[in-house]
């Protein structure tokens, strides 16, 4: 596909804002080329999960990247959705949008907006409504929540190519960024379940070893090899203790981590921290490479106790008290292996059963009950290793292709910015 750099612009207004596009395009009102239909949410003894009727979608709450994944269906639907229609999300919060898969039921969250395909592409809407979503923000309306009506979606003014095959070549261009994104989702997806598959198997059952017996471990009976010990993690760690607490910020301050600074898949996230006012005894709060550190208080049940391991990521770096560093004892264990644990621990749900709730309704995972924590203990630092290497290998390949992922969508990013609005335009 050619493209050529647009020179020639003309000055229009646009929902409040005066902006430059190409002489040969025109502003359109949306409800002159699609037509609106507002959701309306059906009885609820007619919803179900066994998949009789259409597919309901209340709001946005399963919206994915391009197109939802109900989790209802509803046997007498009012308002309907068909294929290919703009899924928009008309209250709070307002602007997200996807495309129907297929028919569906819609509820007094979403509007269905249906192309007039003489005038418009669907596919160029939806784009350019994804990347202009926040216009949505600016008119919406409600004191309880914001909300936005039939009126406001019909009113709204789109920039528009005269030509309809402009249009899908601009939406050509970017589903086909949008289609390797996909891919490498779906890689970093089967890639997390070769990792969840090789920790249970690898941290319960070792390399190699031919005979087993069976242990409780939390609650739970595994086996694992004959030569292998049952430890608590007080037995093999030096340190288990809680950073310090602090509401203010000081943009001159110390970088402290906190629980949103640890990702899921047991990252530190280095974007993700706040610069706070250092305490006196700052030194006992400064973290070393090696360092692991546990969210042991959070709102959800679900993202209690993730972990990772600090390598450095920032040269001088303190934690809140709702993270506990853990230190281990080198000479019985390594960093990797507890990790490792402890994020399998996670997905396995033995920290939401070991959750006490506090004031305003987080769960917290004690430091005696985090002390407890029973683990298959190999009598080899040499066979942790080993397996802590194959369990990275997998992580570095995950790495590689988030990575990957990033780097498509600043792709995807620019060529929205350059394509939606004339900039870049393409050969027709």
């Amino acid at each position: 596909m050619q493209f050529y750099k647009e020179t020639e612009f003309k000055k229009v207004e646009l929902n409040g804002r005066i902006v430059e596009i190409p002489k040969d395009w025109e502003v359109v009102r949306l409800g002159c080329c699609a037509d609106i239909i507002m959701g309306q949410s059906p009885p609820s003894f007619t919803y179900n999960t066994e998949g009789k009727g259409l597919p309901f979608l209340q709001g946005c709450a399963e919206f994915g990247e391009i197109y939802p994944k109900p989790k209802i269906y509803c046997s007498n639907p009012i308002k309907i959705a068909e294929a290919s229609d703009i899924l928009l999300s008309v209250r709070a919060p307002v602007g997200e949008v996807n495309i129907a898969p297929s028919k569906c039921c819609i509820g007094r969250g979403l509007a269905a907006i249906r192309t007039k395909e003489s005038r418009l592409h669907y596919l160029f809407l939806f784009y350019y409504l994804k990347f202009n979503s926040n216009v949505f923000e600016k008119i919406a309306m409600g004191s309880t929540f914001k909300a936005i009506k039939k009126n406001d979606i019909e009113n709204l003014k789109i920039p528009l190519p005269r030509q309809l095959e402009e249009q899908k070549k601009i939406a050509e261009v970017l589903s086909t960024v949008d289609k390797a994104i996909e891919k490498t989702d779906e890689a970093i997806e089967r890639t997390k379940r070769i990792k969840k598959g090789l920790m249970q198997r690898l941290l319960t059952k070792g390399i190699g070893h031919k005979e087993f017996r069976k242990v409780e471990l939390n609650g739970i009976i595994v086996e694992i090899p004959k030569d292998w010990g049952v430890v608590k993690l007080e037995d093999v760690i030096t340190e288990a203790k809680p950073g310090f607490a602090c509401g203010k910020r000081d943009d001159n301050g110390i970088i402290q981590l906190r629980m949103d600074s640890i990702d899921p898949d047991g990252r530190i996230n280095p974007n993700a921290y706040v610069k706070v006012p250092p305490p006196e005894n700052v030194n006992e709060y400064l973290l070393k490479s090696g360092d692991i550190l546990f969210v042991n208080t959070i709102g959800s049940l679900e993202l209690l106790g993730k972990s990772a391991i600090f390598k450095g990521e920032h040269t001088k770096c303190t934690y809140s008290n709702h993270l506990t560093r853990i230190r281990v004892d080198f000479n019985r264990t390594i960093p990797e292996w507890i990790l490792y644990h402890l994020i399998r621990y996670r997905l396995l749900g033995i920290f939401r059963n070991l959750c006490h709730r506090h004031a305003g309704g987080q769960a917290m995972v004690s430091r005696d009950d985090l002390l407890n924590l029973k683990i298959p203990l190999p009598r080899q630092l040499e066979e942790q290793k080993k397996i802590a290497e194959i369990l990275s290998t997998v992580d570095n390949k995950m790495d590689i292709l988030r990575k990957e992922k990033e780097k498509l969508e600043n792709i995807k990013k620019g060529l929205m910015q350059k394509l939606l609005t004339g900039k870049v335009r393409v050969v027709v």
